[in-house]
């Protein structure tokens, strides 16, 4: 349901995306982890066709993004770590405004968003502005608001920023249902026991390169460790910053004065 295939993005000498290749098939729960400046947001923001690549392709439900954006966009749903909702509307109408953009019944209350609303505790909002909410509120509306048109593909970047414990946890549910229904889920987070705990497989990002990609104990085997995510993570990535040191000395020295 996501295919990203040879996937490239540069800002001038910088490359934030390098040759990225994967396949995310139908109902798959997959994480992807890394550190800072890893190249996690910006491959989102290429697979929900907000960022252009520079090379490669990105498909979604079988839709290359740049070529045809409109059907790719009906059957994906995105919740960015910030979220961008208008201020001055309130829940309820932000709600129909989405359920009109995806040419829904608007009666969301009723309809298919009721029981989304009641799972993130959204009734009590639904008059009041979005502007006087709380951050975690507001993050809770961005998600009913993703889900409401039941999409085939769902990506989050940092979807448990402002979230409370209680609401995190009836996150993770709905996803995990939805997956097991078939909707594919694409997370990006620092969270690692969201990884081991929900993720069918998890994919490892390093300077814009997905080093290491399996299911929690495939990656364990590969760093020659036992324990927690958290120690798989840091010896893959500690792996790959050292071959990269070791490339860059042996380069300097290929190229260094003659003689030296």
């Amino acid at each position: 349901m996501i295919e990203l295939d040879h996937l490239v993005k540069r800002f001038g000498d910088l490359v934030a995306v390098n040759d990225v290749t994967l396949t995310v098939p139908r109902g798959e729960f997959f994480a992807v982890l890394g550190p800072n400046a890893a190249g996690k947001t910006t491959t989102i923001k290429i697979v929900t066709g907000l960022m252009k690549p520079t090379s490669g392709r990105a498909r979604v439900a079988g839709f290359d993004v740049q070529a045809h954006p409109l059907e790719a966009r009906q059957r994906l749903a995105f919740v960015p770590d910030f979220p961008f909702l208008y201020d001055k509307l309130t829940p309820l109408e932000f709600l129909r405004f989405t359920a009109r953009l995806f040419r829904m019944p608007e009666n969301v209350v009723e309809g298919p968003g009721q029981e989304l609303i009641a799972r993130f505790n959204l009734g009590t909002y639904l008059g009041q502005t979005i502007e006087s909410l709380s951050h975690g509120t507001k993050q809770r509306v961005a998600i009913v608001s993703a889900l409401l048109h039941d999409p085939e593909v769902c990506v989050l970047d940092e979807p448990m920023v402002g979230l409370d414990p209680h609401h995190a946890r009836v996150l993770k549910d709905v996803l995990k249902e939805r997956s097991e229904r078939g909707m594919t889920v694409f997370v990006s987070t620092h969270q690692l026991s969201v990884a081991e705990e929900m993720a069918d497989r998890i994919g490892i990002m390093h300077e814009g390169r997905l080093i290491a990609v399996g299911t929690r104990e495939e990656l364990r085997r590969r760093s020659g460790t036992s324990g927690a995510l958290e120690q798989t993570f840091l010896a893959l990535t500690a792996q790959e910053a050292n071959l990269r040191e070791e490339r860059a000395l042996a380069t300097t020295a290929a190229g260094g004065p003659r003689g030296s």
